[in-house]
């Protein structure tokens, strides 16, 4: 993990040295009628602010920035009869606050990131401690690192056509051969997508096909399954000081979506785990 950080932040320096450097930014949020993620209902009502720092040179890109999701079901969401009689909570019907840290850097369409998400439930931020240390935590963060590369950033600006592999490294992902022995599952991802945007009419439509290619507790799969298959249609208003964008989005996960592919533990209300389909409708404002 240590060693993953140390060399992409090397890469970065060289780049820095040798080239003229433009300074890039992005801030804004979204509030989304449904978190959905990788084909996964992770959370009704969502609030998503978002925000980007970096810096651009002629073919390279780096990006370090902090997004957030807050739902309504995040803290007062309740349903049935409480499981802890003593407490009266009962924990599965309530998601969590997601905090995530995202650094990536871009050569030529081709790109390597770091991705940590932390969930605020009073577990340790860092993920990469001994497996029977995160165990006894209780520690739900996880970190993953991925490649992709975009072809569309080579050909056209306004195109998009990726592929990228995500696959997690240190946190809360084990493959259980037995209740005393967990190891590592190294659960992966694999994503192709593509879109093209109309600037004239402010027009942006995408689709995106995702897979998880073995068995992973963290995709809900016992074996390689499309997980994932989703497309969104946004309309983006040019304003003075900012931006506003509204979307539509559709994603389907063919291998089913229930309690136990879940990837925060929650269940919230059951029928939304038992659908396939997933509906969502987004407002977004960006500077």
């Amino acid at each position: 993990m240590k060693k993953s950080l140390v060399v992409m932040l090397l890469l970065v320096a060289a780049v820095v040295a040798k080239a003229e450097v433009e300074f890039a930014y992005e801030a804004g949020a979204e509030l989304v009628s449904a978190y959905i993620w990788r084909g996964q209902y992770n959370g009704g009502l969502s609030f998503q602010p978002d925000l980007e720092v970096g810096f651009d040179t002629e073919h390279t890109a780096f990006r370090a920035s902090i997004w957030a999701s807050v739902g309504a079901s995040d803290w007062g969401f309740r349903k049935g009869l409480p499981i802890d009689e003593e407490t009266g909570y009962n924990p599965n019907t309530r998601f969590m606050p997601e905090l995530d840290v995202i650094l990536s850097y871009s050569f030529y369409g081709a790109t390597i990131g770091l991705n940590h998400y932390y969930y605020c439930d009073g577990s340790n931020f860092f993920s990469w401690q001994k497996m029977d240390k995160i165990l006894e935590d209780e520690n739900t963060s996880t970190t993953e690192i991925w490649v992709g590369y975009n072809i569309g950033e080579i050909i056209n600006e306004n195109l998009d056509l990726h592929i990228n592999w995500n696959t997690t490294i240190a946190g809360n992902d084990f493959v259980w051969d037995d209740e005393d022995n967990p190891k590592r599952a190294w659960s992966s991802y694999l994503e192709i997508g593509g879109g093209f945007t109309l600037e004239r009419l402010g027009l942006t439509a995408s689709a995106e096909l995702g897979m998880s290619p073995w068995a992973s507790d963290l995709y809900g799969n016992e074996r390689f399954a499309v997980t994932n298959i989703s497309a969104r249609l946004e309309k983006e208003f040019d304003l003075d000081i900012c931006s506003l964008s509204v979307f539509l989005q559709g994603s389907i996960n063919p291998d089913g979506i229930n309690k136990s592919n879940a990837y925060i533990k929650a269940s919230g209300d059951d029928k939304l785990y038992n659908q396939k389909l997933n509906g969502v409708v987004g407002l977004g404002l960006w500077f």
